[in-house]
């Protein structure tokens, strides 16, 4: 007898085909996004929606409230009050790569080795939270809000 059941592979894979990925404007246009798009997940860039030097502060709030995942190079946004409160208040799901010294392809590499982690990850927990991403692809919570 099968079991009627759901597998968890299952409802990771729906999660995953909902999930809408920003990138950050420091991890460029095009490798990242390629490559990410080229496993069927949708992907937003920076520069098709604010200025290119738009503060963190400003873009977070709105791609909060779109429900879209960031995805960035740079580790350190943690550390800053400021754009960490804005991470938190617009309950954003946030994973940095934990090397910056990356080139596109490297980065591209990285997010797509993380992504089955970043989905079991977004299955697990609520934003707001910020997690690093290795090259290897790797994926650990550095922060996570109680709010």
């Amino acid at each position: 007898m099968r079991s009627k059941k759901r597998s968890g592979a299952n409802s990771t894979e729906k999660l995953r085909e909902s999930l809408v990925f920003f990138l950050d404007r420091n991890l460029g246009t095009k490798h990242v996004a390629s490559a990410l798009r080229a496993t069927g997940v949708t992907v937003e860039v920076h520069n098709d929606h604010f200025l290119q030097d738009a503060k963190d502060e400003v873009w977070l709030p709105e791609v909060g409230k779109r429900g879209w995942v960031v995805l960035t190079k740079d580790d350190r946004i943690r550390y800053r009050p400021t754009e960490l409160a804005a991470v938190i208040d617009a309950h954003v799901a946030l994973f940095a790569l934990a090397s910056g010294n990356l080139n596109g392809e490297e980065m591209a590499q990285a997010f797509v080795a993380a992504l089955p982690r970043m989905t079991r990850v977004l299955a697990k927990y609520r934003p707001p939270f910020i997690a690093k991403v290795t090259r290897s692809g790797e994926v650990s919570i550095v922060f996570k809000s109680d709010t």
